[in-house]
């Protein structure tokens, strides 16, 4: 399945996998290989891992604002030996939003920015709504949606007004991207909550069985909703063609078996299994002749369209479906793989960042940067020092400020160095990146190097235990 404009000639093509779970307060697993298809796949660029209802008690949640929760470990530990870096993430209480990038595509991923509506309790809590990270692609503006909508079969409606509502009220600090539907390509997914009206639970759970999943599409609420609601028409889904997702016994791959529960002389019941857990996606559609001359002064609205012409971008559907290997929750995760074919809208970082001479902590180091295109460059941006295989952008073993009595000049060749002290004792593979406060990410980044062991690290007797964070 394949959407968007394109041209021919001169594209790139970069393949994107997408994850949504909903992982019910549970610690992770062993492993997500198999979640992120590491042991079939090999030529992702982009990982793309929603969460709904990580584990939010007062208490675990702040000791998650100091450090790392356990569900982002996993995923760093899994992926950065694979050459992925963390390039961003969000939390909103239990909703947890991961992007990773192969670093070599970190300088061309530029102004990240995130944000979160609450639709919980009339919109004071944080149990319900979604996260959100937008960022520019080579040059093209994605938005990622992670939402967890309103529960329970008979609030179909209210689903549809949230999102409505989270898609209204989120806004970003970019002049022709200040909304989630004013980019290029938006990817909407999490447990959004839908139901399958109408068929008894024999007949969904018969039709599962014999694999006719077909049979329960025309009653699954979000297609039906789509019918009724044109801004939800924008957005495309592949087949469901996979065993729904909820609700599992623990540990299991059997549909709820609960006892009917009773309280207070109520009858409880067992919860019909459901496509609750979804992926879905949107091009920005080409403005209408009329729509044209509605905004001939509308320099923002005008430059995206001719960006979009220009640069077009194709989305195509490679995969979707479920892993039914994993039982922590009572949701199975749902995972798309994407291609995206799109021609780069520029091909340089905009830093050239480069070691100088030879690195060792026996004295100090030197490195040169140079700024190759003009951005709003800032005081506070710093040069990392990175070893190879680093989880995120705060990873670095040292780092030093840019230049501080001036802004550089395009094509200025700018020396910065770096205290012996600081280098690390043992030496090994390392890069350079150049961070910008203002975009929130790396915009140059070196190629690898090598620091030479220290003739006092050599010399030390005994090594310390814990030198360069590894541990001897």
């Amino acid at each position: 399945m394949s959407t968007g404009t394109f041209k021919s000639g001169g594209t790139d093509k970069w393949r994107l996998h997408i994850v949504t779970w909903n992982v019910a307060t549970a610690e992770p697993p062993e492993d997500v290989i198999s979640l992120l298809q590491l042991d079939v796949q090999t030529s992702t660029d982009l990982y793309v891992i929603g969460l709904q209802e990580v584990n939010a008690a007062p208490m675990r949640f702040i000791s998650d604002l100091l450090a790392e929760d356990s569900w982002s470990h996993l995923f760093m530990d899994t992926l950065a030996p694979k050459g992925f870096v963390k390039v961003t993430s969000v939390r909103m209480q239990g909703l947890l939003l991961l992007v990773f990038a192969k670093h070599v595509h970190l300088p061309y991923i530029r102004n990240i920015q995130t944000t979160y509506t609450r639709t919980g309790i009339f919109g004071y809590w944080g149990n319900k709504g979604a996260v959100s990270v937008r960022f520019s692609f080579y040059g093209h503006m994605m938005c990622l949606l992670n939402c967890h909508l309103a529960a329970h079969i008979t609030n179909a409606l209210q689903r549809v007004d949230e999102f409505e509502y989270i898609l209204e009220t989120q806004d970003f600090d970019i002049f022709d991207t200040p909304h989630v539907l004013d980019h290029k390509v938006v990817f909407w997914f999490g447990d959004l909550n839908f139901r399958i009206d109408d068929h008894g639970l024999h007949f969904v759970r018969s039709s599962i069985n014999s694999g006719r999943f077909n049979l329960l599409w025309s009653k699954d609420q979000l297609i039906t909703m789509k019918k009724n609601e044109p801004f939800l028409q924008e957005f495309e889904e592949g087949p469901l063609n996979f065993k729904p997702t909820y609700k599992f016994d623990h540990k299991s791959d059997t549909y709820d078996t609960s006892s009917p529960k009773t309280w207070l002389g109520f009858n409880g019941k067992k919860r019909k299994p459901a496509w609750t857990d979804r992926i879905l996606w949107r091009i920005k559609p080409l403005p209408s002749e009329e729509e044209e001359d509605d905004d001939v002064d509308d320099k923002a609205s005008t430059s995206t369209d001719n960006m979009q012409d220009e640069y077009p971008f194709l989305v195509t559907q490679n995969a979707y479906t479920s892993d039914m290997s994993y039982g922590v929750s009572d949701h199975k995760p749902v995972v798309a793989n994407f291609t995206l074919e799109l021609r780069k809208c520029f091909n340089m970082p905009l830093v050239h960042v480069s070691p100088e001479g030879v690195w060792s902590a026996d004295q100090n180091a030197f490195l040169t940067y140079v700024v190759q295109e003009d951005f709003m460059s800032s005081t506070w941006d710093w040069i990392g020092l990175y070893k190879v295989g680093f989880k995120h952008t705060s990873d670095y073993e040292t780092f030093v400020w840019v230049r501080e009595d001036e802004l550089p000049e395009v094509n200025e060749v700018i020396q910065r160095s770096v205290d012996k002290e600081k280098i690390p004792l043992l030496g090994g593979e390392y890069v350079l990146g150049y961070y910008s406060t203002n975009m929130n990410s790396i915009i140059g980044i070196s190629e690898n190097f090598q620091i030479l062991e220290s003739k006092r690290g050599v010399m030390a007797d005994p090594i310390p235990e814990d030198i360069n964070g590894i541990s001897k």
